[in-house]
């Protein structure tokens, strides 16, 4: 398995696993779920934290399928370079990050946003490095 292979793995587990402090603020907000709530869902507020950890489970989501794809790509083209490499392992440390920064609420210096940027930056250098070498 290669490098860029092994941190599109991990960004999959950690992206995979973000659901879980969604359900347990749910559980610990709400209560477990009653068969009725299966047709109206319970609308109570939420502690920030709650709606924090659901907004960075959807964003992960939503950031996962374009890198998915340039690092799928990459491989199917067998190119693997020390950007590319780089590329990956600084996505997954800014996305893990990014997660930890969200569901905390930690604000300092615009942490998420600058964390968001970073992991951004490095799927932008990730596709440049593919293009370059399929061109």
């Amino acid at each position: 398995m290669t490098t860029e292979l092994m941190y599109l793995l991990l960004t999959a587990i950690l992206t995979g696993v973000l659901w879980i402090p969604v359900v347990i603020g749910y559980v610990m907000s709400r209560g477990p779920l009653k068969p009725a709530d299966y047709k109206v869902a319970p609308s109570g507020p939420l502690p920030a934290w709650v709606n924090r950890a659901n907004r960075a489970h959807i964003n992960a989501v939503e950031n996962l399928v374009p890198f998915a794809a340039v690092v799928l790509i990459a491989n199917a083209a067998h190119v693997t370079t020390g950007v590319t490499t780089g590329a990956a392992a600084v996505y997954f440390f800014a996305r893990l990050a990014h997660a930890v920064v969200h569901v905390t609420g930690f604000s300092l210096f615009r942490a998420r946003t600058i964390l968001f940027t970073v992991g951004w930056i490095a799927f932008m250098t990730f596709a440049v490095e593919l293009l370059r070498h399929a061109i």
